[in-house]
């Protein structure tokens, strides 16, 4: 074993073994060629995995606590748009250099939100370039209870979580150069993944899906998945107080629309669930608002203030676009 080995498993075992909540289905956790998961009859196994760039994703010198957060909740958000409960996580992480300050907050980050949602690390892998974080996640959920983006149907309702745009806003403000207010800039860098939301909406929404890339994009998936189109009522968009300026002063409604990083779950549901969704929303601590309706023709509509149709120059991130 070389030094770099040594110092590799060092770096494994002083932050990341045993990071996380216990639990009883980790026959082998990190520490092994594989880790060893005990699945549940009766249960699906369901898998997401994501990765942020430093100057991609986030900011080079962003807080390391922020980053461990954000890098594991940005995959439980996927979990909770299918409903499924967390379980395991893996994660590949690429560094500059060691920095075992920078390690322990990192590490802290992650594990905080991990005991949170029950969540253990068991496995992944460390390695030297430039910065960049890469984690799977694993949830359960009951065999044919997933909430998938395809059952979305004509006369749905459709449904978003929390409010739209603070995190756009606080990206753009911090762009700017400006003061930016920290629950703002928390709802960027800590977002609160919905997960007992999803759990709950299991057999109530038709179709669902996280806002990673903003509400028009995601929606999109949606109605592309389940062969719908749907009018979206921008005055019924939920926004905070920050936004509504934001947009009051430019006539843009590109923050609530395609920004991206909300992490908030976007559904639909028959209108007869209508007053079961709205009861749910003090019980889960999280705003619900429905925002449009599920129609038969293709295509996205968004009607604005005065009533009218109104356009939408960019439906959402893409890595690939031209103007990415």
């Amino acid at each position: 074993m070389d030094e770099g080995s040594r110092s590799e498993f060092d770096l494994i075992g002083r932050f990341f073994a045993d990071l996380g909540a216990p639990r009883a289905d980790v026959l082998l956790g990190v520490g092994d060629d594989c880790a060893l998961l005990e699945v549940p009859a009766c249960l699906s196994l369901a898998v997401s995995i994501d990765t942020l760039v430093a100057g991609i994703h986030f900011f080079h010198g962003c807080d390391a606590e922020a980053l461990g957060h954000k890098s594991l909740a940005v995959g439980l958000s996927d979990l909770a748009a299918m409903g499924a409960a967390p379980a395991w996580a893996t994660l590949a992480l690429t560094l500059p250099e060691r920095d075992d300050d920078w390690l322990a907050a990192f590490a802290r980050g992650f594990g905080d939100l991990a005991r949170t949602y029950g969540v253990r690390l068991v496995g992944g892998d460390t390695t030297r370039g430039p910065l960049s974080v890469t984690v799977q996640v694993h949830g359960l959920v009951r065999s044919g209870a997933a909430v998938q983006r395809d059952g979305a149907r004509p006369g749905d309702l459709v449904w978003v979580s929390g409010t739209l745009g603070d995190a756009g806003l606080a990206l753009r403000l911090i762009r700017e150069g400006g003061p930016v207010d920290p629950a703002l800039r928390a709802r960027l860098e800590r977002p609160d993944p919905r997960v007992a939301l999803g759990s709950a909406l299991r057999g109530i929404a038709t179709a669902m899906i996280d806002l990673s890339d903003g509400l028009a994009g995601d929606l999109g998936h949606i109605l592309a998945a389940s062969g719908v189109g749907a009018e979206i009522d921008l005055t019924a968009l939920p926004l905070s107080p920050a936004v509504v300026s934001r947009i009051a002063s430019e006539g843009d409604w590109s923050l609530p629309l395609s920004s991206g990083d909300d992490y908030e779950l976007c559904f639909c549901a028959p209108p007869e669930h209508a007053a079961l969704i709205a009861s749910m929303a003090a019980g889960l601590g999280c705003a619900l608002s429905a925002v449009g309706c599920i129609s038969a023709e293709p295509g996205l509509i968004l009607t604005g203030p005065d009533g009218a149709p109104t356009s939408l120059s960019s439906a959402g991130y893409d890595h690939f676009s031209n103007n990415a």
